[in-house]
C-alpha cells in the first residue's frame, strides 16, 4: 500500500513549474521567450545562439542563468525579474490539490529555481495560498540552482528538514538525484515516467497521488 510508504515523512517538499500546475499549460513557453531575447540582448548574439545557449546552460549548470553567472558574470537580479513578468492568466484554481495538500501531515514546503515572489503569484494563482510553512527560491539557495547538491543542503540546513523524514515532488528527473542520495522519498512528477533508480514513484496526477498517500 502506497500509504505504508510515507507514515515517516513529516516535511513534504515540492518544486513549482510544471509540478504545482500541469505542464499543458505552456506558463514556462513565456519565460523561454524572455530567457531567450534576454540572452541575445545581453550578449549580442542571434536568436537561434542564444537559444541554443539557453539549452546548453540549462543542460551544464542547471539554469539559464547559473550559466550565465559562471561565464558571464551576469547579475541575477534583473535578469530575474525581467523572465519572471509574464502573465498567470492561463493558472486556474484547483480545489482539489489544494485540499490533498492541506490534508497532508507535518511541514509543507516549495522549493523551486525560480523566485519567492514568482512562486507566490503562482501559488495564489492556483489557490494554494496559506498552504506551505516555507517557500524557497533560487535566491535563498545563494542562485545555487537545483540539480547541484549545494542548492538542496543550503535550503534544507536553512529549513532544519531531516532528509530521511522528508519525500520530494518534481517533474525535472535530475533534480531528485540529491533527494534520493540524501534519504528522502522521491516522486517524479510528469506526463511521462522517466524510470532511474533514483525516482521511487512517477505520477501524472499529483491530487490523485497525494490522496492515495493519505489512504
Amino acid at each position: 500500500m502506497l500509504a505504508k510508504r510515507f507514515t515517516h515523512v513529516t516535511t513534504w517538499v515540492f518544486d513549482l513549474d510544471n509540478t504545482l500546475y500541469p505542464p499543458s499549460v505552456s506558463l514556462f513557453d513565456q519565460i523561454e521567450v524572455k530567457m531567450t531575447k534576454w540572452v541575445m540582448d545581453a550578449l549580442g548574439v542571434t536568436h537561434a545562439e542564444a537559444d541554443r545557449l539557453r539549452h546548453e546552460y540549462w543542460r551544464d549548470y542547471g539554469t539559464t542563468l547559473a550559466g550565465l553567472m559562471q561565464l558571464h558574470g551576469v547579475d541575477p537580479g534583473p535578469y530575474l525579474d525581467e523572465v519572471h513578468d509574464i502573465s498567470f492568466a492561463a493558472l486556474l484554481p484547483d480545489p482539489e490539490l489544494s485540499a490533498r495538500i492541506g490534508d497532508l501531515p507535518g511541514r509543507r514546503i516549495v522549493f523551486t529555481n525560480a523566485t519567492v515572489p514568482y512562486a507566490e503569484r503562482v501559488i495564489e494563482a492556483r489557490g494554494l495560498s496559506g498552504l506551505f510553512d516555507a517557500i524557497y527560491g533560487v535566491e535563498q539557495a545563494g542562485y545555487h540552482p537545483k540539480p547541484r547538491v549545494e542548492a538542496f543542503e543550503t535550503i534544507f540546513a536553512a529549513d532544519g528538514l531531516d532528509p530521511l523524514a522528508a519525500a520530494m515532488f518534481e517533474d525535472d528527473p535530475r533534480n531528485l538525484a540529491v533527494p534520493h542520495d540524501k534519504g528522502m522519498r522521491t516522486v517524479h512528477v510528469a506526463p511521462e515516467a522517466r524510470p532511474a533508480a533514483h525516482i521511487h514513484y512517477h505520477t501524472d496526477n499529483l491530487p490523485a497521488f497525494l490522496a492515495q498517500v493519505m489512504e
